[in-house]
C-alpha cells in the first residue's frame, strides 16, 4: 500500500468517525484524491426528512468543487459493516461520474483492509456528460 492510499484510506476511516446519521445509525465516511494529490472528505450528513439526507461521497464532491478541485484520480469509501465491502449508492455512482469514469475506487472496510475497483466497473454502460453533447 502506498503512503497515498494509506492516507486516503485512514481519512475516509476519520470522516466516517463524523457522521451524522441518528436515524439510520449507519455512518459512511469517503475520502477524495484529487488530480494535483490534495484530499477532500466527507461523511453522511442526515436530516429528518429522509429526502434531504446527504451521502458521503456527494458532500466530499461538494467540498471539492468549492475549494475549486474538478479532476480526481481516486476515491475511498466505509461503513461500518466488518465482513464484506460496501460500494457507493448508485445516485452517488452517478454524481462521481458527472468528473469521469477513470477514478480508483477503494471500498474500505473498518478494520482499513480494502478492495481496489473502478468506477467503470461499479456503474458499468454509464450516462456521461459526453452523452448530451451528442444531441
Amino acid at each position: 500500500m502506498t503512503d497515498t492510499i494509506k492516507e486516503l484510506v485512514s481519512k475516509c476511516l476519520q470522516a466516517r468517525d463524523m457522521a451524522y446519521c441518528p436515524y439510520s445509525r449507519f455512518p459512511v465516511g469517503a475520502a477524495i484524491l484529487t488530480a494535483d494529490g490534495a484530499i477532500i472528505t466527507g461523511c453522511n450528513v442526515e436530516n429528518a426528512s429522509y429526502g434531504l439526507t446527504v451521502c458521503a461521497e456527494r458532500t466530499a464532491i461538494q467540498r471539492a468543487v468549492v475549494e475549486g478541485h474538478r479532476r480526481f484520480t481516486a476515491i475511498a469509501v466505509t461503513c461500518d459493516i466488518k465482513d464484506s465491502f460496501v460500494g457507493p449508492c448508485g445516485a452517488c455512482r452517478q454524481v462521481l461520474m458527472e468528473f469521469g469514469s477513470d477514478w480508483t475506487v477503494y471500498l474500505t472496510k473498518p478494520d482499513g483492509s480494502y478492495k481496489e475497483t473502478s468506477l467503470s466497473e461499479l456503474l458499468p454502460l454509464a450516462f456521461s456528460p459526453a452523452h448530451l453533447g451528442k444531441n
